[in-house]
């Protein structure tokens, strides 16, 4: 069940799946500036994993009518998961799977890097080819006109350069994972979105929304909420380029999900299925055109899984802690939503000063992964209790799997 708050800055009600989670201040401040806004639908969906993030928190389902906010999706356009069951079990996988980690490292770029290199400002002929082959011509054409129409995007980008993303998992919380579930069945599960060029698209419409409201002296609560007016032309375009950066994220996923099978192949002699179950590629920073309490919305989850009744999502831990392959139970109230993961209890630099290299070795025992200082931030510690999240949102999901990584690249 959600709590309800109502007070006299809102418009409308903040309904919270948060009981048992703690919510910090700065989030609850975040959460009312949202619900001031004059073009929010009937009330604010509020995640277990809710916590502070630009303009609007992350773990939040604004629905709104004439209106969108570029911050509310965020320049991480498209981020979501994809997760694929083999018919492969723990006792086919090598007793060491440090060499099966080194391979998909090798076959998925991570970090701050592309196909091309770190810094690098792209060609066509320096992508491999496997990946300029998978851009489907559309997807080139799609990106040509956003650049044409809006000339100040194609700042030190190409559309080479962008394509030089495709594949690959990028830094912060985007990892690849080998897990096990509850019946020793082998998953891969990956979790990155529309990279560099999906982080350009949001960051100029950001600002090209605050210029607007500048220019009509709109005052707001927050600039970061700045919102572009349906009917306007650049209304238009933003849909248009979010669209497309949510296709670019979904094409990454699955490429780098070919790529990790692949590694997988290598590693494991014996042949397997590696569709057996695919759970799903879902957004979970996106815009969407929905039907909600008789009205046609506009959708914005940042942080939120979809969750319609039957639909299969994947919420999460971290990298230590357990993750949730889940059906949606369709809940109105949520605009049939659900949490993304377990959400950050901290700053990444809270947690870099907090935990030592220690700590992080300990909290990841028993899983082949990254136990150096760069990923403290990462570190099971930094992240609310996945347990405890799921428990807040028993009438949003179900549970179908659990699974529990064995192997963790980080960038």
């Amino acid at each position: 069940m959600s709590d309800i708050i109502v007070d006299d800055s809102q418009r409308v009600p903040i309904k919270m799946w948060t009981s048992g989670v703690p919510v910090e201040d700065s989030a609850m401040q975040q959460l009312r500036n949202v619900a001031s806004l004059p073009f929010v639908h009937r009330h604010v969906a509020v995640m277990p994993d809710v916590h502070w993030g630009m303009g609007a928190t992350v773990g939040s389902v604004i629905p709104t009518k004439g209106a969108i906010v570029p911050a509310a999706v965020g320049v991480d356009i498209g981020c979501g998961m994809m997760a694929q069951r083999t018919t492969l079990g723990a006792s086919d996988l090598p007793d060491s799977l440090a060499g099966l980690r080194a391979e998909i490292e090798r076959r998925v770029p991570h970090g701050r890097t592309n196909h091309g290199g770190p810094g690098d400002r792209g060609a066509w002929h320096d992508l491999p080819k496997a990946i300029a082959e998978a851009v489907p011509q559309e997807t080139k054409a799609g990106l040509a006109a956003i650049f044409e129409k809006h000339p100040r995007l194609r700042r030190q980008w190409t559309e080479a350069r962008a394509f030089g993303h495709l594949g690959t998992l990028g830094t912060g919380n985007h990892f690849l994972e080998v897990c096990l579930d509850e019946a020793d069945s082998v998953w891969v599960m990956l979790h990155s979105g529309s990279r560099g060029i999906g982080n350009r698209i949001g960051t100029y419409f950001i600002e090209r929304a605050k210029e607007e409201m500048r220019r009509w002296f709109v005052n707001l609560p927050d600039e970061d909420l700045a919102y572009l007016p349906q009917g306007s032309e650049l209304f238009d375009d933003y849909r248009s380029a979010v669209e497309w950066a949510q296709r670019f994220a979904a094409l990454n996923r699955h490429c780098m999900m070919e790529a990790a099978i692949g590694a997988l192949r290598d590693a494991v002699p014996k042949p397997f299925d590696a569709a057996a179950e695919t759970a799903v590629n879902c957004h979970h920073n996106y815009v969407s055109w929905e039907h909600h309490f008789g009205e046609n919305v506009i959708v914005t989850r940042k942080g939120a899984v979809r969750a319609r009744t039957g639909e299969l999502g994947i919420i999460p831990g971290s990298m230590g802690a357990r993750s949730f392959i889940v059906r949606g139970r369709g809940n109105p109230d949520s605009f049939c939503s659900c949490s993304h993961g377990a959400g950050r209890a901290m700053s990444r630099g809270e947690a870099k000063r907090r935990f030592t290299i220690a700590d992080h070795v300990a909290a990841t025992d028993g899983i082949e992964c990254r136990k150096d200082a760069d990923v403290i931030d990462e570190t099971p510690g930094a992240y609310k209790d996945i347990d405890a999240v799921m428990v807040a949102q028993s009438d949003l999901v179900e549970i179908v799997h659990t699974l529990r990584q064995v192997l963790c690249v980080k960038g």
